[in-house]
């Protein structure tokens, strides 16, 4: 059995709304739960459910998808659909470098971070302020920043890092970037782009092809759940439609 210790917790309530608890934390009003000292959650058994105030929660260890779910928004974000086939198709590990460009509110950060981790590091670029301070307080609250930097730096201008194992690049014009990022990959490593519209991915591609890129090929996915009631099964009305297209390349020596 593992019990609640000095750390980040995840709090559940029974409509499956999280909130991110650090144990560690003063008494204080989080919206949502209520006011509450945040210790008494230290010893408790997690998957347990607790009552704070008028409210019962299941108290858990954050799991990745926690992070992304309670993440908290300010501009559109890569949903899970697409991140978990970005960190498969970039082959993306434990240890590993990463570098992305358009930090976004984070959330793409969140699950590169979470797989390379304790010994790897994401490194982000964005050209606007107000998302990186929104971005690094999503960080802090999964206790996640310590495997982030993020810089104010157009990825289009360069890049400086070197040696990465996957660059990805969630920005509107991608293909300004493919030659930079052709230089900073280690041979073998994955370029991801993410591109809403056909017309950008098509110009990506293009850029590509004037590199030594080999495995060029772009995905889209679509995501519908399943309703399993007591009188049968069926797909659910609501569907995860286009999001964005991932155009994915290995590099490789001339």
């Amino acid at each position: 059995m593992k019990f609640v210790k000095k750390e980040t917790v995840v709090l559940i309530d029974e409509s499956y709304k999280r909130y991110f608890v650090n144990t560690e934390g003063k008494t204080d009003k989080i919206r949502g739960v209520g006011v509450f000292d945040p210790k008494i959650l230290i010893g408790l058994e997690f998957g347990k459910q607790v009552e704070i105030g008028s409210k019962k929660f299941w108290v858990l260890r954050p799991s990745v998808l926690d992070k992304l779910i309670g993440l908290k928004r300010k501009a559109q974000i890569i949903l899970p659909k697409d991140i978990a086939h970005i960190i498969l198709y970039c082959s993306i590990q434990s240890g590993y470098n990463v570098l992305e460009a358009g930090v976004g509110s984070g959330s793409l950060t969140t699950a590169l971070a979470s797989i390379v981790a304790p010994s790897g590091k994401v490194v982000s670029y964005d050209i606007r302020e107000d998302f990186i301070e929104h971005a690094m307080k999503n960080l802090k609250t999964t206790d996640l920043d310590k495997y982030v930097k993020i810089l104010e730096k157009d990825v289009t201008k360069g890049i400086s890092e070197k040696n990465i194992d996957a660059i990805i690049l969630d920005i509107p014009n991608p293909w300004d970037a493919v030659g930079h990022a052709y230089k900073s990959l280690k041979v073998g490593g994955y370029l991801c782009c993410y591109s809403p519209l056909v017309s950008q991915l098509e110009q990506t591609v293009n850029e590509m092809r004037k590199h030594s890129f080999i495995e060029i090929k772009t995905f889209e996915n679509i995501q519908r759940e399943m309703i399993v009631g007591e009188r049968g099964t069926r797909p659910c009305f609501n569907m995860l439609g286009h999001t964005g297209y991932l155009t994915f390349a290995r590099k490789v020596l001339l």
